[in-house]
């Protein structure tokens, strides 16, 4: 019985503390300083994160594909390079 009453604890504890982690998967956690000029040309998107939820900062989110590869890259949607850059990817996807 009282294996029963531990291990039933210990699943408890487990369970809370798997909850209490909270899910980032697909928040920025920090901030680039810049983009190299080679890489914003293989920008293809980018979305805003808000700081509502389980995302604890605000950011533009790049998504760069390359070579069937897809990075995403965080931004401070404060800075002027990082307006300029989202001006230009909505000018290029209305052409």
């Amino acid at each position: 019985m009282k294996f029963q009453a531990l291990f039933f604890l210990l699943i408890l504890t487990c369970m809370y503390l798997s909850l209490a982690q909270g899910s980032f998967g697909n928040c920025c956690l920090g901030h680039v300083g810049a983009i190299k000029q080679k890489a914003k040309k293989n920008i293809e998107s980018y979305r805003v994160q808000e700081t509502d939820g389980d995302c604890n900062i605000s950011a533009v989110v790049f998504l760069i594909k390359k070579h069937k590869r897809e990075w995403t890259v965080c931004a401070n949607p404060n800075e002027s390079w990082v307006q300029e850059l989202m001006e230009t990817l909505d000018r290029r996807m209305k052409n």
